[in-house]
């Protein structure tokens, strides 16, 4: 008598580390397992995934992992992957460690990865997961909640030495050429001005700006900036040069953004994305991304990732103006 293989599930994280991405684990082994399924973990991303690093996951591997930032899998970034014969060799190792379906908890970088994969016959789903929200198929992404009141703490903290010295801070946040999360900290803490990539930053303005503030009564300032821009330092000296009316001290915040226990708002996101991943694996989907979209999750073309991306939101960016006067 002939027994039916189990369904072999394998889930990575890849790029950077963002908080709920262990929520997200956690999710995938418990759904799968409660399907019936095996599953297994690619230690370090698509690194390990070509090194054929696969560890065995069960209910005891996530237990209590929900509550912590970081990933139990790991990750890195993996050039060799992102070449024809790269992918080959990736898809070669699942093929031979049995596995009939991947979860891809990452960002678009990630996901492209995983389209290549897909197009050579595996099963691929992706979870969207990057403190830049840079991506378009969801409204938001797993850690980006988190980094936000990340940020908005430690601007908090800067604002009481601001007050008390008559200082002017500029805070370097992350997001590459994305500027989500500045402008979502410099909303939630009140900051005076935020710089983003998306939109060309008048100096002249910023500086009269600064200048009438001060002269207003007003003795500190918090300028929030998308490393995108430029460095702080670099935009310190500008703002120097140019007579804004403050000295300022820079506070870049770098990888603080990324670690740290997930947001509840984070977890319970990571885990209805994660879980729908599962579900769209036992629908027969495939090169798809589950994301948030009216408060329902959805499933999505992959490629969404990166072909429709959400503009900067104005009314957010044109609110700090009214507002920090």
């Amino acid at each position: 008598m002939q027994f039916e293989r189990k369904k072999r599930i394998a889930v990575l994280t890849s790029g950077g580390d963002a908080p709920g991405m262990n929520a997200a684990i956690r999710a995938v082994v418990r759904n799968s397992i409660w399907h019936g399924a095996e599953v297994v973990g690619v230690l370090r991303g698509y690194d390990g995934l070509l090194a054929g690093d696969f560890i065995p996951l069960d209910h005891k591997s996530v237990g209590g992992i929900i509550l912590y930032g970081g990933t139990l899998l790991q990750t890195a970034r993996c050039d060799k992957f992102f070449t024809s014969e790269g992918v080959k060799q990736g898809y070669d190792r699942l093929k031979a460690f049995g596995v009939d379906a991947l979860v891809v908890i990452g960002g678009d970088g990630s996901f492209h990865g995983a389209e290549k994969l897909a197009a050579l016959g595996m099963q691929v789903i992706g979870v969207p997961a990057t403190i830049d929200k840079d991506m378009g198929g969801t409204f938001t992404t797993i850690g980006f909640d988190t980094a936000c009141n990340t940020a908005r703490e430690c601007v908090r903290k800067l604002r009481d030495t601001a007050s008390s010295h008559d200082r002017m801070f500029i805070v370097e946040v992350m997001g590459r050429n994305a500027g989500f999360l500045a402008l979502e900290t410099a909303v939630a803490c009140g900051a005076e001005y935020v710089l983003v990539p998306e939109i060309e930053t008048d100096f002249d303005e910023l500086c009269e700006r600064l200048r009438s503030s001060k002269s207003s009564g007003k003795n500190h300032a918090i300028v929030i900036l998308a490393e995108g821009v430029m460095s702080a330092s670099q935009l310190a000296d500008k703002l120097r040069t140019m007579d804004c009316g403050y000295d300022p001290k820079i506070t870049v915040l770098g990888h603080l953004q990324r670690g740290g226990s997930p947001t509840s708002y984070d977890v319970v996101l990571a885990t209805r994305l994660a879980d729908i991943a599962v579900e769209a694996i036992f629908r027969g989907e495939t090169n798809v991304m589950t994301g948030l979209m009216h408060n329902e999750i959805i499933t999505c073309p992959i490629s969404d990732a990166w072909e429709k991306k959400a503009p900067l939101d104005m009314e957010l960016f044109n609110m700090i103006e009214k507002l920090s006067r």
